[in-house]
């Protein structure tokens, strides 16, 4: 009888060293100049940017959910790494926080190094997208704990922003204006909502939708990742608050960062909805509350400004590549009443 090994058990050590020597190329793309050390040790060094007189660390971490079970079912997963990051990033940006760098934690039944090498590009790409570095992470088997080829994915992003300049919404009153940069399509929240819409329609993944992408690739389109555009705003103008649209859709998020007394006024009209959603309604038979308070609906990121900046808040972002629009206002709000209200 010949000894055991962990290959044995389920755990292949060779698999993982192929997998790090695959992503050192996308990862050293991320560098900034702060990076002491990045891959490759036990632990990444990195330095605070000197120019920050009195920096305050922001961060956050996330998953991508159950839009995992449709990148399984069409074996597409170039772009989920972007989905993982955007979904960390997009929530430090609240805060005005500039990205530093970001970790990813990787976990599978079976290493398939492929497939792990196609996710780890895409968190890589989603990184230099957000301007930060891709400094380390962790791959996991667990033999017989997943469904076999499938995989999970979390991970955290760090950031800096000055003291002075961090942004908490308490500066937000009624009469300041709601600007929404449009989203790329579902980001990556309301997907058990979504795969149960698939089911009861019996939709096909593979049929076409938009003329030129079928059903699965416009549900599977990364999140879009806001913070280059949004960082440049902030060297320009002032805004007192923002909002990133995740999980609870508009009807929870719009409205976070306001103080006590205040609510979002969202204009229904100040924006295009994507036949996505209106397909997702009519298909699962979702009453227009739900979809408010499931799905971002078009709008992915919300800031506040005070109305004379709007117009130029509105042309910075546009000539940074945003689809910006004036969403509503800010109203006061009685102590039971929503945060958010639907005009």
């Amino acid at each position: 009888m010949t000894g055991l090994s962990y290959r044995d058990a389920g755990v292949d050590i060779d698999a993982g060293d192929a997998l790090v020597e695959n992503i050192k190329p996308f990862a050293k793309r991320t560098m900034r100049p702060e990076v002491m050390a990045g891959i490759g040790g036990f632990g990444a060094l990195i330095e605070l940017p000197k120019r920050y007189r009195e920096p305050v660390l922001v961060a956050g971490t996330d998953g991508v959910g159950t839009k995992l079970k449709l990148a399984f079912a069409m074996n597409r997963h170039a772009t989920i790494g972007i989905d993982l990051v955007a979904m960390s990033v997009n929530d430090i940006l609240v805060q005005g926080a500039e990205p530093l760098f970001f970790l990813d934690y990787y976990v599978c039944e079976k290493l398939d190094v492929a497939t792990a090498t196609d996710v780890i590009r895409g968190i890589a790409e989603g990184c230099e997208q957000a301007g930060c570095a891709l400094i380390g992470g962790e791959t996991a088997e667990h033999p017989n704990a997943f469904p076999v080829g499938e995989y999970d994915l979390a991970g955290f992003a760090v950031g800096v922003v000055e003291k002075s300049k961090a942004i908490d919404g308490r500066g937000i009153v009624a009469g300041d204006v709601l600007i929404g940069l449009a989203s790329s399509g579902l980001h990556s929240n309301g997907f058990s909502l979504v795969r149960k819409v698939i089911e009861r329609a019996g939709a096909d993944l593979a049929a076409p939708f938009d003329g030129t992408r079928s059903l699965g690739e416009v549900l599977l389109a990364p999140t879009r990742i806001y913070v280059k555009s949004v960082r440049a705003l902030l060297e320009r103008i002032e805004v007192k608050g923002m909002a990133h649209i995740t999980g609870g859709g508009l009807t929870e998020n719009a409205h976070r960062m306001f103080p006590d007394g205040l609510r979002a006024e969202l204009d229904v009209t100040g924006w295009s909805r994507a036949a996505l959603f209106t397909w997702l309604a009519e298909a699962g038979g979702i009453a227009e509350d739900e979809m408010r308070r499931t799905f971002n609906c078009g709008i992915g990121f919300v800031l506040v400004v005070v109305a004379d900046q709007v117009d130029e808040a509105l042309r910075l972002l546009t000539e940074a590549g945003e689809t910006a629009t004036v969403i509503g206002t800010v109203g006061s709000r009685d102590p039971r009443g929503d945060g958010t209200i639907f005009v």
